[in-house]
């Protein structure tokens, strides 16, 4: 598809993935600007690259400082954490800032497009526009589940028939050294990966130790703070029990972290709330493949609407069901196109 002159805005991060959609824009025709926005002191080795990306290519960059909106994310990472659940700050970054606030600067800017370096598709269908998995181990989807659904009839995702290697072959072939960057696996406001330290500066109190113990509260240890562990993990617990033994359970409210075999970490059930549709919301139970993580590859169950709230029947017992995680729902449409996602509030067998 051609750009023919078509402003479009593209949220430039530094990286390869983001860089290598802004050429391919040029190269379509379109009239690319680029948006790095500053969400945090640790920002700015990030905006230099991304300076560096937009004079490469020849554009222009404008640079928002969102760290006051920024704070909504923080704020959302530390609560939720604080009520023993494991939060998701990408998906509300994107929902709140990328494909919010940034959007609307298109906007304001004659914008008539806004465009990422998400792995995923945007496609053209007869009730409007929808979004759908990439064919790559990449697919970035899940991530995109929450975003307002008058997005997407604007919204360019030139990375979505990619894959990493090409991502990197396409920075070569635009003179950018993104291509030779390390992937970083880390939230951008997170140094080093090192969540603990962030909590700890924010809410101390998530740091004071307690105990581990079983289903039926036998004490086994002492853990490090509730904030170090997420359902479902098994390494670094610290504790022999003789066969494996997982996190099932993070009770914020005693500062307890309960411990059991795999079997008590599956479950057929879950229930979430706080519902965002990119398709028109279902009237009745829409079967689906459903992903309750981000690296998961779905399980099919039946989801049933009941206003914002959802509750998932899964054909067969899925592992880890994690509260504060997103469940995003895939209907099959000629591809996988995500119909919506809401926040896991709870399991049940």
């Amino acid at each position: 598809m051609g750009g023919f002159g078509k402003k479009v805005f593209v949220a430039i991060s530094g990286g390869v993935d983001s860089s290598a959609a802004a050429g391919i824009l040029l190269g379509r025709g379109y009239e690319v600007s680029g948006i790095f926005m500053l969400t945090c002191d640790e920002s700015h080795t990030a905006e230099n690259r991304a300076r560096e990306v937009a004079a490469t290519l020849g554009i222009k960059l404008h640079v928002l400082d969102v760290r006051k909106e920024f704070q909504k994310v923080l704020d959302y990472f530390c609560g939720e954490y604080t009520q023993g659940r494991t939060p998701n700050p990408c998906v509300v970054c994107n929902r709140l800032i990328k494909f919010g606030k940034l959007w609307r600067f298109a906007q304001d800017n004659e914008g008539e497009y806004f465009a990422t370096g998400h792995y995923a598709r945007i496609v053209e269908i007869p009730d409007g526009w929808g979004l759908y998995e990439a064919p790559t181990e990449k697919d970035q989807s899940y991530a995109l589940a929450m975003i307002d659904r008058t997005v997407l009839a604007h919204l360019i995702l030139p990375m979505g028939d990619c894959d990493k290697e090409q991502a990197r072959q396409l920075s070569r072939q635009f003179g950018l050294r993104t291509a030779e960057h390390r992937e970083s696996q880390e939230i951008c406001f997170i140094p080093d990966d090192d969540y603990a330290a962030v909590l700890e500066k924010f809410v101390p109190d998530l740091a004071g130790d307690g105990d581990i113990v079983d289903s039926s509260r036998r004490v086994l240890g002492r853990h490090r703070g509730i904030s170090r562990y997420t359902i479902g993990q098994r390494r670094g617990l610290g504790i022999a029990m003789g066969k494996p033994y997982y996190v099932v359970r993070i009770d914020a409210k005693s500062n307890t972290l309960i411990l059991g075999p795999k079997e008590e970490l599956m479950h057929k059930k879950l229930f979430a709330a706080g519902a965002n549709w990119l398709i028109e919301p279902p009237d009745g139970p829409l079967r689906a493949k459903v992903k309750i993580r981000y690296n998961d590859k779905g399980s099919a169950g039946v989801v049933h609407r009941r206003g914002e709230q959802i509750e998932v029947d899964f054909e067969r017992c899925v592992s880890a069901i994690t509260p504060g995680q997103l469940a995003v729902f895939y209907i099959d449409d000629g591809g996988w196109r995500v119909a919506g996602g809401a926040w896991i509030e709870r399991w049940a067998d």
